[in-house]
């Protein structure tokens, strides 16, 4: 079984929105909480505020950690198809901007990003991390 490990962060402003990265990688385009992969011997942490940045342009700092979400992917439905299946372990943080300004990430595994009220999001193509994120929060 491959193994993959991600941090996110649920940010929101002060209208109550709740900043999303548009993901172009995989199966579907669906909006994502900011976020994504580790990198070799990184810390949780320092990925989430690197794949924020990266992501939306915002400087973020961890307001406290929300919860871990652990999936398993069978091999049949990985994208691309794979013969060993996937489990995913997310870290999701609940995070403050503390500086940048929103902008799009280039050549990267999301496009866009943007803030959105709830109503809006309910709306929205999205992957299930986010409604799983929201109600770690709170929020939802």
């Amino acid at each position: 079984m491959d193994l993959r490990v991600a941090a996110y962060a649920v940010i929101t402003d002060d209208r109550d929105r709740v900043l999303l990265a548009r993901w172009t990688e995989g199966r579907r385009v669906a909006w994502t909480l900011p976020g994504g992969g580790l990198e070799a011997g990184e810390d949780p942490l320092d990925a989430m505020r690197r794949e924020v940045k990266e992501e939306t342009g915002y400087t973020a700092e961890m307001q406290q950690l929300l919860g871990i979400h652990s999936r398993v992917i069978p091999a049949g439905r990985r994208r691309p198809v794979s013969d060993v299946p996937l489990q995913t372990l997310r870290i999701v943080y609940r995070a403050d901007i503390t500086g940048g300004r929103l902008r799009y990430e280039e050549n990267g595994s999301t496009d866009r990003a943007g803030w959105f009220t709830l109503d809006a999001i309910a709306e929205l193509q999205k992957v299930k991390l986010v409604d799983i994120a929201l109600k770690m929060s709170g929020i939802r």
